[in-house]
C-alpha cells in the first residue's frame, strides 16, 4: 500500500505544477486568442482544484476513530477523490467542448503563436516532471502487476488520481500543439476549436475511468486478497483453532482494513480460551498489519461460511 507521505508529495508536485501552469496558459489564451489554449488554462485550473480537494481528503481521513465513525474516516478520501471525478467531466470536459463549439462555429484566428508555444512547451516540462513523481510512487506500490491491473486494484486513488490527470494533461497538451499549428501552417483556425474538442474527449474519458474506480472504493470493496490470505496462515497456527475457514475483508481507507474471520475452534475450548485465542489472534495479525482497523473473530461451522460465500459468488437474480 501506498505511504501517506508519498501520496501528499505526488499531490503536493502536481499542485505547485498545475497552478503555475494554469496562470501561463490564461495568460498566453488572453494574449493569442487561442481555443486550444484556454481550454488547456481551464484543464490545469480544475487539475489545481484537484489536487486542493485530494490534500484536504487526505487530512479528513487521517482523523482518527471516534464514537461516530469507530472505524475512521479512511472513506473521506473516497469521497472527495470522486468529487475530483466529477469535476473533471463537468468543469474540464464540458468547459473544453463549450470553448471548442464555440470556435468552430466563429472561427478566430491566434495570435502570438511563438508566445503559445513556449507556454505549451514549459508546460509539457512542469507536468513531465509530476507525472513522473507520480508514475515513480504508483510503480513503487503496484508490485508485480500490469499498470491497469494495478491502476484497478489500487485502494490510494491520491497517487492514481494525479498519475491519471498527468497522462491527460500531456495528451491534451499534445492536442493543443497540434491544433495551434495545423490552424496556422493551413490558416483554418477552425482547426484550433477542433483541437478543444479532442481535448474535452481525453478529459471526459479520464473523468470516466476515475469515477468508475473510485465510485467502487466509495461503496466498499475488499482489500488485497494477501491480506485475507496472511490472515488465515497467522489464524491458523493457534493450537486452539480447529480451521480458520476463511476472512471477508473491506477497504475502508488506503491505509485502513476492517477484516471478519471465520473460525471453528476445538470442541473442548472453554469461553476464557475461545477469548485468549482470540486475542493472540488479534495481536499476531496486527504486528503484521498495523492499517487492520478492527479484525472480528466468528465462531462458525465451515459449512455456513461456505454456504455464505457461495451465496455471494452466486447472488440470486431474483432478490
Amino acid at each position: 500500500m501506498a505511504k501517506p507521505s508519498g501520496s501528499r508529495l505526488v499531490v503536493y508536485a502536481a499542485l505547485v505544477g498545475n497552478l503555475c501552469i494554469a496562470v501561463a496558459k490564461f495568460f498566453a489564451a488572453w494574449l493569442s486568442g487561442s481555443s486550444a489554449m484556454l481550454s488547456e488554462g481551464v484543464h490545469s485550473l480544475v487539475d489545481t482544484l484537484n489536487e486542493v480537494l485530494l490534500l484536504y481528503g487526505l487530512h479528513r481521513a487521517d482523523r482518527k476513530p471516534d464514537i461516530t465513525h469507530p472505524f475512521g474516516y479512511g472513506r473521506e478520501l473516497y469521497f472527495w477523490s470522486f468529487i475530483v471525478a466529477l469535476l473533471v467531466f463537468a468543469a474540464g470536459a464540458g468547459v473544453s467542448a463549450y470553448e471548442g463549439i464555440q470556435h468552430i462555429r466563429h472561427p478566430e484566428p491566434a495570435t502570438n503563436h511563438l508566445l503559445s508555444y513556449g507556454v505549451l512547451g514549459v508546460s509539457i516540462l512542469f507536468e513531465g516532471t509530476s507525472w513522473w513523481i507520480a508514475l515513480r510512487e504508483f510503480r513503487a506500490t503496484k508490485g508485480p502487476l500490469g499498470y491497469f491491473e494495478a491502476f484497478r486494484r489500487s485502494k490510494d486513488p491520491s497517487t492514481f488520481t494525479v498519475l491519471l490527470e498527468d497522462s491527460a494533461a500531456l495528451l491534451g497538451l499534445g492536442f493543443a500543439i497540434a491544433g495551434l499549428a495545423a490552424a496556422q501552417l493551413l490558416d483554418m483556425p477552425v482547426l484550433d476549436g477542433v483541437a478543444s474538442l479532442c481535448i474535452a474527449a481525453v478529459l471526459a474519458l479520464t473523468a470516466f475511468l476515475l469515477a468508475r474506480e473510485t465510485k467502487g472504493l466509495l461503496v466498499g470493496e475488499s482489500a488485497h486478497p494477501h491480506v485475507a490470505r496472511r490472515i488465515l496462515a497467522v489464524a491458523n497456527t493457534d493450537a486452539d483453532l480447529r480451521n480458520a475457514n476463511g476472512v471477508t475483508t473491506m477497504q475502508m481507507g488506503p491505509n485502513q482494513v476492517l477484516a471478519m474471520l471465520s473460525a471453528e475452534f476445538e470442541d473442548d475450548c472453554t469461553t476464557p480460551r475461545i477469548e485468549a485465542c482470540i486475542t493472540r489472534i488479534e495481536e499476531a495479525v496486527k504486528r503484521e498489519y498495523p492499517e487492520l482497523t478492527a479484525l472480528y473473530i466468528k465462531p462458525q461451522a465451515p459449512e455456513v461460511f461456505l454456504a455464505r460465500r457461495a451465496m455471494l459468488a452466486n447472488p440470486d437474480p431474483q432478490a
